[in-house]
């Protein structure tokens, strides 16, 4: 039976960067007081991992608090429900939150990803994509083959060789300490930075939206133009609240060793935006979506003739939510990058060596930037919400893996001695057996909790592509 705990207030490396995330999204200060944290121990690490994925479930979880005392009607000021955050739970869910029964999921890495050491320090390569794979094997001039690789890698300088993969298209990071990437010229830039970029933007009627307190999305449209892992993250928290959310990926795109994790509540279909129907049907579903998430490069919806003027003009009101892995200015806006690159390159990987008295990179626990971005950007999409309520008006987000990371590292975590997450168990798992287009699987309970508000999924994982791009009947 597991441990019941006194909900308390947030920790002081919590509480910072609860409110970070909190004021980054627009959101009033004096609501901190109404998030309170239950459970204990801490995911072993350099960094306050566990208390930076606490914060950030508490902030999207406040956002969604707000929004649910907002749609309450104008009698007053109605209270925000109380919000409180399991601490165990939320490192668990920074994780993974799937078990499947009888079956096991797929490797998370091809065989060729992963940290080699160069010739003067370490690189990551990031070939879980095939056009990705293919364009570090062309620069090294070798087969998909580990130990070939390794045996190439080690003639490269590691910043030549990030130069050129990233020269091909493809995906690396050489590993960096936390001083060079202070002192890296897009270190620089991403320190300049916020932690979001909001602006209000579009106008119109206020929504004549009626909201309920169990399922305060519900009929509300999300639409969902996201990958590996932070974007999936914030529109996995929406679904959980009763939105419709409509995943789209192209033709033949598949990413097994994470689509049963976080596809949970959505419907996912396919669309060729190459083709004019295709793009068509996506320039329909965008002007009638309420809430679009997108974690393409800056400049690929603009290629599609989707740039942000051209997605304000088909919708006026959109909450428009956008990720970029290394920030919106400087020389690496518009990097490829994924979490365990940006690691890497912002110092993470380099702390964590050195703090174990390693001799190789060693990462974060869990992918906690995708994670922990993902969350904000819920939250920054339920504020966009509410102030779209209040107002009318429309909204522009963005954030980015890098910014995110400089955050992370304001704070030390905790690599031994301290008091560890407690071991799972079946208590800790749902009582509900979810059929996944996969096979059976129960999922860890929710870390959130918000007062008369539960956080559920209408829809088991389901494969890409297995549903028409069409909004659901009823949605708004």
């Amino acid at each position: 039976m597991s441990t019941i705990h006194r909900p308390l207030p947030p920790s002081p490396a919590t509480a910072d960067y609860l409110r970070q995330f909190w004021l980054a999204a627009g959101g009033d200060p004096a609501l901190l007081s109404q998030v309170a944290i239950t459970g204990q121990g801490a995911l072993p690490s350099a960094f306050a991992v566990t208390e930076f994925a606490t914060a950030a479930i508490g902030a999207a979880g406040l956002a969604m608090a707000e929004f649910v005392a907002a749609g309450a009607g104008a009698a007053g000021a109605p209270a925000v429900p109380a919000v409180e955050v399991d601490q165990r739970l939320a490192s668990v869910w920074f994780g993974t939150s799937l078990r499947p029964i009888g079956w096991s999921m797929p490797p998370l890495w091809d065989a060729v990803a992963g940290d080699y050491r160069a010739a003067d320090g370490w690189i990551r390569l990031h070939t879980n994509a095939p056009h990705h794979r293919d364009a570090a094997l062309a620069v090294l001039g070798v087969a998909a083959d580990r130990d070939a690789v390794a045996r190439a890698v080690a003639r490269w300088r590691a910043d030549e060789l990030e130069a050129a993969v990233v020269e091909h298209n493809g995906c690396a990071a050489a590993m960096r300490g936390l001083d060079a990437w202070r002192q890296h010229p897009q270190g620089q830039s991403v320190a300049a930075e916020p932690l979001l970029h909001r602006a209000a933007s579009g106008g119109g009627a206020r929504p004549a939206w009626r909201i309920s307190r169990q399922r305060p999305l519900q009929g509300l449209r999300v639409l969902d133009l996201t990958r590996i892992l932070a974007g999936p993250v914030a529109t996995r928290f929406l679904a959980g609240f009763g939105a419709d959310v409509l995943r789209i990926d192209p033709p033949g795109w598949e990413e097994p060793g994470t689509v049963p994790e976080v596809v949970l509540g959505k419907r996912c279909a396919r669309l060729d935006l190459k083709s004019a129907e295709g793009l068509a049907t996506l320039q329909r579903l965008l002007s009638q979506a309420d809430v679009l998430i997108h974690g393409y490069r800056a400049d690929a919806l603009a290629r599609l003739g989707l740039d942000a003027e051209r997605r304000r003009q088909l919708n006026p009101t959109l909450v428009d939510v956008s990720l970029d892995a290394y920030g919106w200015s400087g020389a690496w806006r518009g990097r490829r990058g994924f979490d365990s690159l940006v690691q890497m390159s912002t110092g993470i990987a380099e702390a964590g060596m050195r703090a174990k008295g390693g001799d190789r990179p060693v990462p974060l626990p869990c992918q906690a930037l995708d994670h922990g971005t993902g969350y904000l950007m819920a939250a920054a999409a339920i504020r966009g919400l509410t102030e779209r309520l209040a107002t009318g008006a429309g909204s522009t987000t963005r954030a980015s893996l890098a910014r995110s990371a400089q955050l992370l590292v304001a704070h030390g975590g905790l690599l031994e001695g301290g008091p560890a997450l407690a071991p799972e168990s079946a208590a800790d798992w749902s009582e509900q057996i979810e059929a996944t287009a996969w096979g059976p699987v129960r999922r860890v309970k929710p870390p959130l909790r918000i007062a008369d508000t539960p956080q559920s999924w209408d829809y088991p994982a389901s494969a890409l592509g297995s549903s028409e791009a069409a909004w659901r009947d009823g949605s708004r």
